[in-house]
């Protein structure tokens, strides 16, 4: 999927011609224009759609002031990069938290740090309003009989998932595989290596994120099953691919925990770190949390939680801080350049 980039002078142009009004500058007062963009991963789309509709009435009605928030998708670490390399950002919703530590981390490099290193302490539930999970979209009526994840090891199944490098979904799957071999393997790293390895040498493509994978298994109809975040899941069997695809559950998979940040250096330049706090901290009101439960998201707060036990139960998962000891750890270990992944697609390809 390529990537979309939309830099300041873009946006400029844009409130040009659709008559957004100018930048704010200072502390805000009734009747007041801001511009939010935020910069999120691939298959949060249909999410911020809604979210911003109702923020946007939201915010209108408590402070007199219009927000208009424009949105930039594509893979999570891909984002990352972007904005590592300028693309002004307000506000941060990727995949994982690693993403956000490198632009932090990348910035403070070369002398402009844009957020601190503790932005993961400054919302509630270490920054992830809402969670998710990996699972398994296969045809309907399943016809290679995919129960689990050693199915994906078997030659005749062809398994569509995002690169790693590129794509934060992409290191869930990849995590949840590893895990699941350890628990049916005694734990053994070598056994678990090599069941990865069988898996992506049964991956036919590896798009740069997770919404591309999707288009390439529901409308280029490409692989026998995709890894796919359970949100996109739901969408492709309620909307995209209705009737065509069907979910199965793995026995077990891995709580993925999406993040979000203002970005502070971008939204003091921009005159809007009022709204764009006030914009994260409503993803955890109850109208938030409905919003992220109807697009298949699960919710943080768990008396909404309830309200969508229906569509997204519990599951058995393994976590990224109990199981791989944090993402600084699974990042140096299995995506870093030269790191597992790569050794894994390297000896592939020799074959």
């Amino acid at each position: 999927m390529r990537m979309q980039f939309l830099g300041r002078a873009t946006l400029f142009a844009l409130a040009a011609v659709v008559g957004f009004g100018s930048w704010a500058t200072g502390s805000a007062r009734a009747g007041e224009e801001f511009k939010l963009l935020n910069v999120s991963y691939d298959p949060t789309r249909e999410l911020y759609k809604e979210f911003n509709e109702v923020f946007a009435k939201y915010y209108r009605e408590k402070t007199g002031n219009t927000v208009t928030i424009t949105q930039s998708h594509a893979g999570s670490t891909a984002q990352a990069n972007a904005v590592i390399q300028g693309n002004e950002a307000d506000v941060l919703t990727l995949a994982l938290a690693y993403d956000i530590d490198e632009v932090v981390n990348k910035t403070k490099a070369n002398g402009k740090q844009l957020l601190p290193e503790n932005w993961q302490s400054r919302l509630p539930k270490n920054s992830a309003p809402y969670t998710s999970t990996i699972v398994f979209l296969v045809r309907v009526g399943n016809p290679k009989n995919i129960k689990d994840w050693n199915d994906l090891t078997r030659s005749d199944v062809k398994t569509i998932t995002p690169d790693p490098k590129t794509s934060g979904g992409a290191r869930w799957n990849y995590l949840a595989a590893w895990a699941y071999a350890l628990a049916n393997n005694g734990n053994d790293d070598a056994k678990a290596r090599e069941f990865v390895k069988q898996i992506y040498a049964n991956v036919p493509v590896l798009d740069s994120g997770a919404r591309g994978a999707t288009n390439t298994f529901v409308q280029k109809g490409q692989g026998d099953v995709l890894l796919a975040w359970e949100n996109e899941a739901y969408l492709s069997i309620n909307d995209v691919a209705k009737g065509k695809v069907e979910i199965v559950v793995p026995s077990l998979s891995i709580r993925a925990e999406p993040t979000v940040t203002w970005v502070d250096k971008n939204v003091e330049r921009h005159g809007t770190t009022e709204v764009a706090k006030e914009y994260l901290n409503y993803l955890y009101s109850k109208e938030g949390q409905r919003i992220a439960g109807k697009n298949y998201y699960r919710p943080s707060d768990p008396e909404v939680g309830k309200e969508f036990t229906d569509t997204l139960p519990e599951l058995k998962l393994v976590t990224i801080d109990d199981d791989f000891g944090g993402w600084a750890k699974a990042y140096a270990r299995h995506f870093a350049d030269g790191a597992e992944f790569d050794q894994i697609i390297t000896e592939l390809h020799k074959k």
